[in-house]
């Protein structure tokens, strides 16, 4: 009877369940577990849309950590931040780009999560998204106001891009159900719908550059614009302390000048029973290898150790903890 027992407190050691469709990860020794070393099995990570900063960096993470641990990483195209954290709750991935403002709705149980807390943590505060607000030239719209009855594509369903949307949208007095002529449509769908005249004005959170804006205003030059979002900062930050001003140097995208905006940091987050060796391991490579990141794309040049454990209201998973701080 005792060895039936130790085996079988071997074998619950041996493995931890990290998402659905019989995903595991081995879990290593305590010891193992202290010097960050990472275990085996298969690792999952939610990025956004195609043409966005999340689904490159996610690919090049993925394989930073393919290469340096016992780890196989993928990463998925999905619709982004909400979408992201409920499925990573729900166990189809293992770690998530996020919005910190999608993210603290999420540990609070609001707006899009209905009043249900999601048991997630952070890895990493890592580099902040830019608002872009674009619209044609003759639209005759200078401010969120101005877009009153125009057709307005807010981002990608349950996405970071439509939270903030929305939230500058109400800022401005309107309401995005039936104000504007609302297009649910991913970055791609709605550069597309930019370059026919089909739309006459995109919501955009991505890091900088994001190849598919430089694709529009490569393509239409003049006949787009950036708009100056920042007089809805104040109405903003009512609702949360994570948006900040910022600015989209005009070089970005060969701009006429710099385009003041609204920043949000984004974050890299797991569920908290994701295991503390991997999430040692992971955090650790973020800034180890931070040169191959950089090399998939600049945005990495904006991850900053000292900003990394700044992912208040979500907690610090305390592997991250020990990466950063240890």
């Amino acid at each position: 009877m005792r060895i039936k027992a130790l085996l079988a407190t071997a074998a619950a050691a041996a493995l931890v369940l990290t998402g659905c469709g019989g995903k595991q990860v081995q879990e290593v020794p305590a010891e193992q577990a202290a010097s960050c070393e990472a275990g085996d099995g298969r690792l999952t990570i939610a990025t956004g849309n195609t043409g966005g900063v999340y689904y490159v960096l996610g690919g090049g993470l993925a394989q930073v950590v393919s290469q340096n641990t016992g780890l196989r990483a993928t990463a998925a195209e999905t619709g982004a931040s909400v979408q992201n954290i409920q499925q990573l709750v729900a166990g189809d991935y293992d770690i998530a780009f996020t919005l910190a403002d999608t993210a603290a709705d999420a540990v609070a149980g609001k707006e899009a999560f209905d009043g249900e807390k999601q048991s997630i943590q952070a890895l990493s505060r890592i580099y902040p998204n830019s608002t872009h607000v674009v619209v044609k030239a003759d639209s005759g719209i200078n401010s969120i106001a101005d877009m009153r009855g125009k057709r307005i594509s807010t981002g990608s369903p349950k996405s970071g891009t439509e939270v903030i949307a929305n939230r500058l949208l109400q800022s401005a007095g309107l309401d995005p159900n039936t104000d504007i002529q609302a297009q649910r449509l991913a970055l791609g769908k709605s550069v597309d719908g930019m370059k026919s005249g089909t739309i006459d004005g995109l919501f955009w959170s991505g890091g900088l550059p994001t190849p598919q804006i430089t694709d529009l205003t490569t393509t239409l030059g003049g006949a787009v614009k950036f708009i100056d979002i920042t007089p809805q900062l104040p109405e903003l930050n009512k609702i949360s302390s994570v948006y900040e001003q910022g600015t989209i140097p005009a070089a970005t995208y060969g701009l006429p000048a710099d385009v003041p905006t609204v920043q949000v940091p984004n974050l890299l987050v797991v569920r908290d029973d994701f295991p503390a060796n991997n999430a040692c391991a992971v955090t650790k490579l973020l800034f180890d290898k931070k040169a191959d990141l950089e090399a998939v794309h600049p945005s990495a040049k904006q991850i900053n150790r000292d900003e990394a454990t700044k992912t208040d209201p979500v907690p610090l998973h305390p592997g991250a903890q020990q990466a950063l701080t240890g």
